[in-house]
């Protein structure tokens, strides 16, 4: 019998399937990868592994909340932790000997962690979770799969190859991090990102000349800040040549740009005073982001070292609404001005609170349902628009009798009218236009 002809160690691996529809297409990995996988340990196997992987990935995201704190970010942990469940399937069939070395989407979310500044210790949380989550499936599959005399030794052994596999996967891990750390910790793009942290933190008092010589950036001017993300966990450079086209855009003549994550950076811009930007700019800066599928959040221009903090607060509010909306299902703003949600975005600062005030102002309207949507949008409009059936009903598309119809079966299912509790009525219909599910669902209700 040839190499290629002997049965795989485990046979029972071909059998394991996913409870759902997974598609191959979907994978984290690349396509060669998948095919790879595919050939050496079947299709089924795959679809399995992927399908786990989405399992591990939210118990990993819920207790290290810190390693998946963008879309970008948990695209990348997504495309490790694929990487790690399908070597440790060609461990198991193959043997230690036999499986691939750690893939580069491994070692490449290892250096992402250091540069997010994200402490050894998290990581190595995240790990153990993993890993715990991962072996539960195997030894779970396992018990399923194997004849019961012998499902006690094959246990036995899942365990210990899995343990021996994710302990030498630690140590890489590890040296990975330790060596990036260093090399990080001494290059100027760390420095920079650590000075501008400080300068935002305000935990130590800075002399704002020396500050501005090593930003090569003057500190004693009109700021505006902007937040540039995509949900792409590439294109650094991409993103950087973003944030300088838009804030060129809005007039400013230097530049400071600092990433944060995978497909997440800081800026800022020294601008003109405020009230004097260049007329048209929003325009042309929607187009250049909805051209590469970037979003941007812009904060209010500041003077000095405060105007770069607060305008900085105020884009990072930005991006959380946009956020929000996202999840709400909303269409996505590419460019968001922070004066434009300032009102949604104060209000949301504490989300539970502000879901229990929505939810208690708008009763029955706060329904998760089609028809309870289009009442609480059509209200929205009404009471915004002083009441202007002609107004709502060209803002909606609809005929004013429908406009009519609809007020009056909101105020029905309201319970009073509409004048007693005016300025608490719109805010709550606000919220729930702007942020949906976020503030309909209590917290701690599945999505």
């Amino acid at each position: 019998m040839t190499e290629t002809d002997r049965p795989p160690r485990r046979a029972w691996i071909a059998r394991l399937g996913p409870q759902g529809e997974v598609d191959l297409d979907r994978a984290a990995s690349p396509r060669a990868i998948v095919e790879d996988a595919v050939a050496r340990i079947g299709a089924d196997p795959v679809r399995w592994a992927i399908e786990l992987n989405s399992v591990v990935l939210r118990r990993i995201v819920g207790e290290v909340p810190v390693l998946g704190d963008s879309p970008a970010a948990v695209e990348m942990l997504r495309r490790g932790n694929e990487a790690t469940t399908l070597r440790a399937l060609f461990t198991l069939v193959e043997g230690p000997a036999a499986a691939p070395p750690t893939g580069e989407a491994i070692l490449e979310g290892i250096r992402e962690f250091v540069h997010r500044a994200i402490p050894l210790e998290r990581v190595l949380h995240g790990v153990r979770v993993g890993h715990a989550a991962t072996t539960e499936a195997f030894l779970r599959a396992c018990a399923e799969l194997v004849d019961p005399e012998e499902a006690v030794d094959e246990v036995t052994a899942i365990s210990r190859e899995l343990f021996s596999y994710v302990d030498e996967l630690s140590d890489t891990m590890i040296r990975t991090y330790l060596v990036e750390h260093e090399v990080w910790s001494t290059s100027a793009a760390a420095a920079r990102a650590d000075l501008v942290r400080s300068l935002l933190s305000d935990a130590e008092a800075r002399d704002v000349g020396e500050a501005s010589r090593a930003l090569g950036y003057n500190l004693r001017r009109t700021h505006e800040a902007v937040v540039v993300w995509s949900d792409s966990p590439n294109g650094g450079s991409t993103l950087q040549t973003a944030a300088i086209e838009v804030l060129r855009a809005r007039g400013a003549t230097t530049t400071l740009v600092v990433p944060v994550a995978s497909g997440r950076l800081w800026a800022w811009g020294t601008v003109p005073p405020e009230g004097r930007h260049p007329t048209g700019s929003w325009e042309t800066i929607t187009e250049a982001l909805s051209r590469q599928r970037m979003q941007a959040a812009f904060g209010a221009p500041g003077y000095g070292v405060a105007g770069f903090r607060r305008s900085h607060r105020e884009a990072k509010h930005g991006e959380r609404v946009e956020r929000l909306r996202r999840e709400a299902g909303r269409v996505p703003r590419y460019a968001t001005a922070y004066a434009d949600v300032a009102a949604i975005a104060l209000l949301a600062t504490d989300l539970d609170a502000a879901g229990d005030f929505v939810r208690r102002e708008l009763g029955g309207l706060a329904a998760r349902s089609a028809p309870m949507e289009v009442l609480r949008t059509t209200l929205y409009h009404y009471i915004g628009a002083e009441r202007s059936l002609v107004d709502v009903a060209r803002r909606l598309h609809v005929a004013r009798g429908t406009v009519t119809y609809r007020v009056k079966r909101a105020q029905e299912v309201l319970g009073h009218d509409l004048d007693s509790r005016r300025f608490a009525l719109y805010t709550a219909l606000a919220l729930a236009e702007e942020l949906g599910d976020a503030v309909l669902l209590p917290r701690d209700v599945e999505r």
